[in-house]
């Protein structure tokens, strides 16, 4: 072991924490994984040959590793190796090992989710050894490392295990300033990395200090808010009016921690954070009110074109009526199944004009910037989910329907066409959902923030204080 080569330069001029600032796939806050690949890596347990050197006592456990492409499991056990304990835990070993085996020919992303863990834990290891090492190191050594450098493509790529060990190894750092005046949440607040942003809320007391902070322009922390997001930042985001609700999000959370007076403090150009938020997102606005019209509008043309479908079809039931009273035929004859497509087409009916006012209501908006925020997207959430409603029930009153008329004379055709009338769910569902999903997360899910949240009987117990002291005064 070498430790003093992480804080050494290479024959490059480079340094061990500048290769990894520039390394986000090298730690597990910068590797993007689905929910299959999530629930394998956290299955997937390793060991790092740096454990040889540093936890030789503790190698009581099982660790998988990758040899000549294949898996291998080693159980190291310091009990007692012979008897029957001991011939119980090889037979063990053997069947954990087999296991193992036979997952790799299951499941080949098995190695590679192995692989992929097996450099964080490393890449963890690594930085431990070089923040040890740089703790000792003296100001003018930071600044020929280029530290301020370091830490803003730390912060510029997401890596928020390399933005913690630095904090933790020297807790000094986050007051350290650039150029131009800015620390590791100003770099977090310009760049939009919500999860460095959200190390604030571990400062306890030092936050409120840390949110009065300015630049050299003399930009606070909310005028740094206002600022438009980078390309790559706003390019994660589909559709424009998500992206100007993610840009409304950080002003509104950043609004929250500074002092009121800062929202009306003026930077060198005298402009406070609302007007610098405001110029600086004239064209995501126009961008984000021309989407949500655009997509009003075409969803409109469906709502529009099943509603009147639906209400025909009411008056035009199968099987005719009756001439005596004026009673559907199909009532007594069918009177389950034509339930059924009466109800189904009822129920699409008044999905589709729901659908139909909430689309209206986005056509018609005032399209202020706060209306992004929750207004905007609550219409579109729900006109979206009541025009799927009413495709579902659309299709289900035209399976009922065509049951109604085939079933005597042609029943074998029924099944076939119900089923192939499912497609259009399908696709609305492939097409429409995604971004219905996300747009419900973004409105209405836990935030994008890392925030400590109270529990409910802390809620409670402050909503009784605020109105014993109400009583109180009164």
């Amino acid at each position: 072991m070498y430790p003093k080569l992480g804080v050494t330069q290479d024959h490059s001029g480079n340094y061990t924490l500048r290769i990894l600032a520039h390394k986000p796939s090298a730690f597990p806050s910068g590797t993007k994984l689905t929910i299959w690949e999530k629930w394998i890596y956290y299955c997937v347990r390793v060991h790092s040959p740096w454990d040889s050197h540093h936890d030789k006592e503790n190698l009581e456990m099982q660790t998988s590793s990758i040899s000549d492409g294949h898996i291998n499991i080693e159980v190291h056990d310091s009990s007692v190796d012979t008897g029957h304990g001991g011939l119980t835990t090889r037979v063990l070993q053997l069947v954990r090992k087999l296991g193992w085996v036979i997952l790799k020919f299951l499941v080949p992303e098995i190695n590679h989710m192995h692989h992929r863990k097996l450099v964080h834990v490393e890449s963890l290891k690594l930085l431990s050894v070089v923040f040890d090492q740089m703790r000792h190191l003296s100001k003018s050594q930071l600044e020929k490392m280029d530290f301020d450098k370091i830490i803003y493509d730390s912060v510029k790529h997401g890596i928020l295990e390399l933005i913690k060990e630095m904090i933790k190894y020297r807790p000094d750092i986050i007051w350290r300033e650039d150029k131009k005046g800015r620390a590791i949440f100003s770099h977090a607040i310009v760049l939009r990395q919500e999860k460095i942003f959200s190390l604030i809320y571990t400062l306890g007391t030092k936050k409120s200090i840390m949110a009065r902070r300015h630049d050299i322009f003399k930009n606070n922390y909310l005028h740094l808010a206002a600022k438009l997001s980078p390309p790559p930042q706003l390019q994660r985001v589909s559709g424009a009016a998500l992206q100007m609700q993610r840009e409304l999000q950080w002003f509104k959370e950043v609004e929250s921690i500074v002092q009121p007076k800062l929202k009306e403090e003026v930077n060198e150009y005298n402009k406070t954070p609302e007007m610098l938020f405001t110029d600086e997102h004239k064209k995501l606005a126009k961008e984000a009110e021309s989407w949500m019209k655009s997509t009003a509008g075409s969803s409109m043309i469906v709502g529009t074109l099943i509603a009147a479908v639906m209400f025909t079809t009411a008056f035009t039931v199968p099987g005719g009526n009756r001439n005596d009273n004026g009673m559907p035929t199909m009532l007594q004859t069918q009177r389950h199944p034509f339930i059924i497509f009466m109800v189904t087409n009822a129920l699409s009916m008044f999905s589709s004009s729901t659908s139909l006012l909430m689309f209206l209501g986005i056509l018609t908006a005032r399209y202020a910037e706060e209306d992004f925020l929750k207004s905007l997207p609550t219409k579109l959430i729900f006109g979206l989910t009541c025009l799927f409603f009413s495709i579902v029930t659309m299709m289900g009153s035209f399976g009922s329907a065509l049951y109604l008329i085939l079933h005597d004379q042609l029943s074998w055709v029924t099944i076939p066409i119900i089923i192939l009338s499912t497609i259009p769910i399908v696709l609305f569902s492939i097409l429409q959902f995604p971004l219905l999903i996300e747009m419900t997360n973004r409105t209405y899910g836990s935030g994008i923030f890392d925030k400590p949240k109270k529990s409910v009987f802390a809620k409670i117990q402050a909503r009784f204080v605020g109105w014993n002291r109400f009583s109180g005064q009164h």
